[in-house]
């Protein structure tokens, strides 16, 4: 109970730190001339419950049957990269803040079509599709923002589609979090197998705390299905911080198989949030703060260390936010060579991205971190 009692004043602390937060209402429609800032589509799959109540769209509540909308909104002109703008008073202000600019809610035939259309509007050889799929304790509004926010940063072509699950966006929530997180599975299925039947030519998906188990979860249902998506429309998987027992891992893998390319893991281990889950956990790991990045190497992964990168939270918990400005840098790095052990371990990845790929990477990121990589072997999937 002691360890219980810490969690939620840790948690509690951190949240409240970060300032107010985003609530019903907050979502509403800006009509302000908007030439200085760039708006940016999303499209959303949720297994939130429909909220009709004026600029809200979604609650925390568990909805019987996945649900889809669209929305647009702008980013501020002086946008600081990993951060989001949240306006004092809604709508708020274009010029200065991030803002609602149109939304709607869609049926499946119009999320498809929605879908196709954006895909549609890129060149070939450019049609990309970005899942983002948010942690505990997130509301709507907040899961909604910061895929803009990672979409904006990040600069890369792709289409947005925000897959958001139940979370109460309470700090008291995490058991519930937990079991929204699981009832999420069927959702994202069926959200992924929407994607792949699409004009999409490469799913790429970042799940980011707690998501990383709706992640893990429907990869492994997906997988032992014997209907897997279309391995070449498979890119890049990255995991940042994600809170998963470490156990738990390992058996999803063994489950599955070694996965046909290697999850991208970002991990920290000055990881607060992390702490508290694997106190609540019984002192278990998590992935996302796992101090032996080799043994996960291992298992398959490329681990992006991001320890020693300063963070823009209390709880050390939101780093990947801050690398969406590198994406493209990293992306070619991990993409485009075969990095080997002897290469990657211990190095600063500014250096390895900076040769590889040039200087943008080195503007990016200024503090270190580290990539490992190994061969996809000790897994075999029997």
């Amino acid at each position: 109970m002691r360890v219980r009692l810490a969690l939620v004043v840790l948690l509690a602390l951190v949240t409240a730190a970060c300032g107010s937060r985003p609530g019903p209402g907050t979502l509403q429609v800006s009509a302000a001339p908007a030439t200085s800032a760039t708006s940016h589509t999303v499209l959303v799959a949720t297994t939130r419950e429909r909220d009709d109540r004026p600029g809200s769209m979604f609650n925390g509540e568990r909805a019987a049957a996945l649900s889809f909308a669209e929305a647009s909104v702008s980013v501020p002109p002086d946008h600081a990269p990993g951060k989001i703008e949240w306006p004092d008073t809604p709508p708020g202000d274009p010029e200065t803040d991030f803002t609602l600019r149109a939304s709607a809610h869609l049926d499946d035939a119009q999320f498809r079509a929605a879908l196709d259309r954006e895909l549609a509007a890129r060149p070939k050889g450019q049609r990309e599709v970005l899942v983002f799929i948010h942690g505990y304790n997130t509301r709507f509004p907040e899961a909604l923002y910061r895929m803009v926010q990672l979409k904006h940063d990040s600069g890369l072509p792709h289409v947005a589609v925000l897959f958001t699950w139940a979370s109460g966006g309470e700090v008291t929530d995490y058991l519930y979090d937990t079991n929204s997180a699981t009832i999420a599975r069927d959702g994202l299925e069926r959200t992924l197998r929407t994607i792949a039947a699409s004009r999409a030519e490469k799913i790429n998906i970042l799940a980011h705390s707690m998501g990383n188990w709706v992640l893990t979860e429907t990869l492994r249902q997906i997988r032992i299905s014997g209907t897997p998506l279309p391995r070449a429309k498979v890119g890049v998987v990255s995991m940042a911080a994600p809170d998963l027992d470490v156990d738990v891992f390992k058996a999803q893998l063994r489950r599955t198989g070694r996965p046909e390319k290697p999850f991208v893991i970002l991990v920290s281990r000055d990881d607060r949030a992390l702490k508290a889950s694997s106190l609540l956990a019984g002192g278990k790991q998590r992935v996302g703060a796992y101090d032996h990045e080799e043994e996960l190497a291992e298992l398959g992964a490329v681990v992006v260390d991001l320890t020693e990168v300063e963070s823009q939270d209390m709880a050390n918990h939101g780093k990947f936010a801050q690398l969406a400005q590198a994406a493209p840098e990293l992306q070619k790095l991990l993409g485009s060579r075969s990095l080997t052990q002897d290469e990657a371990r211990g190095t600063d990845a500014v250096t390895v991205v900076g040769d590889t790929v040039g200087n943008t990477a080195k503007a990016a990121i200024t503090l270190p971190l580290r990539i490992i990589t190994a061969p996809i072997t000790v897994l075999s999937g029997g």
